[in-house]
């Protein structure tokens, strides 16, 4: 019986995702898992007096879902990974990788670190996020 059968790779829109992405493909090949990428488009709120202001949300988030989409996409073509799932979502990024490793019995979390101050200094504050509240295995990869 595998360790690792469905993993997901929580990404950003960054040079660094390609590290984040091949330190989850090798865990993967070793443990012959499912991967999934995923992207969380945090919500856009801009503040303004027009009554354009919800259509301006709406579009903005639009383009945004649409950018990470593809850059998801140039992701796997890039790799070679084969069979690898993506999922672009609108959101609180703790909140929504949370959902989806309930929803979809994911038991490994591969997520890039960088923060550089205060609690950040361990794992980053979204790192720390995700791994508070996550039922199954974290892995935080430094870039």
């Amino acid at each position: 019986m595998s360790i690792y059968n469905n993993i997901l790779v929580a990404v950003d829109i960054s040079n660094e995702a390609e590290i984040v992405f091949s330190k989850a493909i090798g865990i993967a090949s070793v443990f012959e898992a499912q991967i999934t990428l995923v992207h969380v488009v945090e919500p856009v709120v801009v503040e303004t007096n027009y009554d354009l202001n919800p259509t301006l949300d709406i579009e903005l988030e639009q383009n945004l879902t649409e950018r990470a989409d593809n850059f998801l996409n140039q992701l796997t073509e890039k790799t070679q990974v084969k069979n690898a799932k993506s999922i672009v979502t609108v959101g609180r990024i703790k909140h929504e990788i949370h959902k989806l490793c309930r929803d979809e019995n994911f038991d490994l979390v591969v997520i890039g670190t960088h923060g550089r101050h205060g609690v950040s200094m361990l794992l980053g504050s979204t790192a720390n996020a995700v791994l508070h509240g996550t039922e199954c295995d974290v892995l935080a990869v430094k870039v």
